[in-house]
């Protein structure tokens, strides 16, 4: 498991406090602490997770995280003092993989943290999985159609490679976000639904125009 961590985060404060948990937790941290600084370092690393925050100077999160998520897939947690819910859907709808409100306990960070890791672990026995035209490769958490790789981001291809196991099968709601978001929903968590809806706009329909996740109200999700 790469334990490595990028932080981009304008208080140095934080950074240093936060760097003391993960370190004690096993993590390397590296911080940077503003926009395009922290983007160069993102591309230019190979890190396990990072942290971004949503206000930075120079560009802000979300302009950040528009700009890398074309190029990687690595696990991104963004974090944001404002706490207002159009920054989470915001953050959510550009590729974060998850989402935690500033001031925040440090144990949740890491926990948070090592839930993306562990997620981002293959599976042993099935590392290929081939259904129709898409091809998911666990190992690497990367995904082919038609031999052309796809832009998704690790949950994207966490909660595919779940449909793609059961092709035809319902899969509830609750089943798929413990074992691609690594959480229960909560009573109003859109996660799903916003992490879904970037999924079938990167996938697009069958060619006979059959939509290739089906939504089931109430229940879950299938592909088909």
């Amino acid at each position: 498991m790469n334990q490595s961590v990028l932080m981009i985060d304008d208080d140095q404060e934080l950074c240093e406090l936060l760097g003391s948990w993960l370190a004690a937790e096993g993590f390397t941290l590296t911080s940077v602490h503003d926009g395009p600084a922290g983007l160069e370092a993102a591309r230019s690393g190979s890190y396990g997770a990072i942290v971004l925050d949503m206000m930075l100077p120079g560009m802000n999160g979300l302009e950040v995280l528009r700009a890398l998520r074309p190029h990687c897939n690595t696990p991104l947690l963004m974090l944001s003092a404002r706490g207002e819910p159009v920054d989470r859907i915001l953050g959510l709808e550009l590729g974060a993989d998850d989402y935690l409100a500033k001031p925040c306990d440090p144990r949740e960070l890491v926990a948070r943290l090592r839930a993306l890791l562990r997620r981002a672990m293959p599976i042993a026995d099935e590392q290929l999985l081939q259904v129709g035209d898409l091809r998911l490769d666990s190992a690497s958490l990367m995904v082919w159609q038609n031999d052309e790789l796809l832009p998704l981001t690790q949950t994207e291809v966490l909660i595919l490679r779940e449909l793609l196991e059961r092709p035809g099968q319902l899969i509830d709601r609750q089943s798929l976000s413990r074992q691609a978001l690594g959480k229960p929903l909560g009573p109003h968590d859109r996660s799903l639904d916003m992490h879904m809806s970037n999924l079938r706009r990167k996938l697009g329909p069958h060619e006979d125009g059959r939509p290739r996740i089906q939504s089931i109200r109430g229940r879950g999700y299938l592909y088909s």
